[in-house]
């Protein structure tokens, strides 16, 4: 079995891919690749830049030139739902576009027309093997919907906006992205992230302090799950 593993940026994936194994690397569409064997597994680690375009091109080029056999987005997010804190996890059990609007034309906020889906599963045996590695890792997770949008949020406006259409518990750029091109390719994927802010008015000044912390507490729960 091979395992996908994208992140958005270079703090989200650096720590797993400089202990890969007989890694070799690639760059393909300036992302950079990396193949090598940890703990056992397979592993195809990726760094796809921030956004919605990077992350769907990034899982698309991973599913064509390494196919792997599941896919876990990490990183950080915004935690927009009741009770969350700085550096609690949240473990996806579906993800959505929050900014794919076509309600213009008759069609639900979210709507993505070429899946016909608005909320994408995550794969719920993958879901359940990350869980059960945080309870290893000796960190609680929290299950819910991951919002994804070309936005940085930072004001209590963007999460309400969000929030009127979705019960979202945490806001990111890339998990619905990514969810995508694994929904039509039919490839289980799980989304997992750390929250660096609550997406108020106080996230440009939490996410520079947190983000790295918060990196920190995905890989602990990734290498739990290789450790099995």
């Amino acid at each position: 079995m091979k395992i996908g593993i994208i992140g958005a940026m270079d703090v989200e994936v650096e720590a797993l891919r400089g202990q890969l194994e007989g890694a070799r690397t690639e760059v393909v569409s300036g992302m950079r690749f990396d193949e090598g064997r940890l703990l056992g597994h397979d592993l195809v680690v990726a760094e796809a830049g921030v956004g919605k375009v990077a992350a769907a091109m990034c899982a698309q080029t991973m599913v064509l030139r390494s196919h792997p056999d599941l896919m876990i987005n990490t990183g950080v997010a915004g935690g927009i739902g009741k009770g969350l804190q700085v550096l609690d996890v949240v473990l996806a059990t579906a993800v959505v576009q929050h900014d794919m609007d076509p309600s213009p034309l008759g069609d639900p906020v979210g709507f993505l027309p070429a899946i016909e889906k608005i909320e994408m599963p995550c794969d719920e045996a993958l879901c359940e093997s990350l869980q059960a590695a945080a309870a290893r890792a000796g960190i609680a997770v929290k299950r819910g919907l991951v919002a994804t949008g070309d936005q940085f949020i930072a004001s209590k406006e963007q999460i309400a906006r969000i929030h009127a259409h979705f019960d979202a518990l945490a806001a990111e750029m890339e998990g619905g992205a990514i969810g995508q091109v694994c929904t039509a390719n039919g490839v289980p994927f799980a989304v997992l992230r750390a929250i660096s802010d609550g997406g108020n008015e106080e996230a440009k000044m939490s996410y520079p302090k947190f983000v790295d912390l918060a990196s920190q507490r995905s890989l602990a729960i990734l290498m739990a799950f290789l450790r099995g």
